[in-house]
């Protein structure tokens, strides 16, 4: 039986790469019939189970070839369903839990997070810090601090000595922030963003707390790291942000940045092959939709090329011979998205309201789909890595 998918997502093809299948995508879904999550290849005859070649992503990602790999375990593979049949099932309020649905694409990595890795990114955190969480004031100091500076930040390469002479100047100024230090120093800011299976996938429900006031969504480009801090693919993130909260405090960041439901993953991985490598991801172009139940639309986009770290440095500093990651991990590698839009009184700027339709899309990524509610609200997390290990000893996969 086919389900069309809700009408918030659209058409379930829109979720898909421009190139459709010509690329190694790869995924889980919830398969009931082994009351489990399998990983999947998703093709174009439809997604395949590839569990009993390979019981976890993270463990595809540590083959030497994981895109071959993928692709030979379709010999063995099991088919689930057509993708258009599983996304349609995946929203919680209509699904139909004896048939598969869409999850996140990562499991045991540890999920972590880059930051101020844009310019315009960079200045809102400053901003952010400034008026303690007061989007009216907000405004006033964008328009200074910029006049301020007046420099185009993106040129600076961070740690050159144009960066830290840049820093002299702030300093002298009493214009320098600890979010600029993690802009344009030497030391690049990464943090733990949810733990394994914490993440939510497509065509499902994003949250912010109920509490909060001020907080947006963070498109980026996430890199699936391998153990050896080899870079193996990358998929499309949300990485919800509680901006009165963080702006409050940054040591309040584990509080803006991990409830349930705040971090989005999807709707699939896709591999490094002959279609894909790290100079596509490097050339990547981001594009960010919002449409609220009020009529609001919120549109942009950003390229990859204007970041001011390449992703392996970024790796680089997150793992290597100071911390190892032995399941692998997930790198959100940053946003330069702060959308200071007004949406409901001038001055305000912008901020979710429940029912807002976030989709994040690029062209071999495809589409990153979720609609908000309240963490409170969303679906609970309660399948964790103790859950993971008991299901696939039943199925016989350890």
């Amino acid at each position: 039986m086919t389900t069309p998918a809700p009408s918030w997502i659209g058409d379930s093809a829109l979720l898909e790469p421009d190139d459709g299948y010509a690329g190694t995508l790869v995924g889980r879904v919830w398969n009931p019939t082994v009351n489990g999550p399998s990983p999947v290849v998703f093709t174009a005859e439809g997604v395949y189970d590839i569990s009993a070649a390979f019981p976890t992503v993270s463990g595809l990602a540590e083959h030497p070839e994981p895109a071959r790999a993928a692709r030979e375990a379709l010999a063995t593979a099991t088919f689930v369903g057509s993708f258009a049949d599983i996304v349609g099932n995946t929203p919680r309020e209509s699904r139909d839990a004896a048939r598969p649905w869409l999850l996140a694409p990562v499991d045991l990595q540890a999920i972590k997070a880059a930051g101020v890795t844009f310019a315009v990114s960079m200045i809102e955190r400053v901003i952010e810090e400034r008026v303690k969480g007061d989007p009216v004031a907000a405004g006033e100091l964008r328009a200074s601090i910029l006049n301020e500076i007046g420099a185009d930040l993106r040129t600076l390469k961070p740690g050159s000595p144009e960066a830290l002479a840049l820093k002299d100047f702030l300093l002298g100024e009493g214009l320098w922030s600890q979010y600029l230090e993690v802009g344009i120093g030497v030391d690049a800011e990464i943090f733990t963003k949810g733990l394994a299976l914490s993440a939510v996938g497509a065509a499902t429900q994003v949250g912010v707390l109920s509490t909060s006031v001020w907080n947006n969504p963070e498109p980026e480009v996430v890199l699936i790291v391998s153990s050896a801090g080899t870079i193996v693919g990358a998929t499309l993130g949300n990485d919800v942000n509680l901006r009165d909260i963080e702006g409050r405090s940054a040591l309040l960041l584990p509080k803006a940045k991990d409830n349930n439901a705040s971090c989005g993953l999807g709707p699939f991985v896709r591999l490094f092959d002959e279609t894909f490598d790290l100079d596509a991801v490097r050339g990547l172009t981001v594009t960010l939709d919002v449409d609220g139940l009020d009529g609001f639309h919120l549109g942009g986009s950003s390229h990859m090329s204007e970041i001011s770290r390449d992703p392996e440095d970024l790796v680089g500093q997150l793992m290597g011979p100071q911390h190892q990651y032995p399941d692998g991990t997930v790198l959100m590698l940053g946003t330069m998205f702060a959308p200071v839009d007004d949406r409901d009184v001038p001055g305000q700027g912008f901020t979710h309201k429940v029912g807002d339709i976030v989709r994040i899309s690029s062209g071999p990524l495809g589409s990153l789909v979720n609609q908000v509610e309240t963490s409170e609200r969303c679906e609970p997390w309660q399948f964790g890595v103790a859950s993971l290990m008991k299901n696939l000893a039943g199925r016989g996969l350890l």
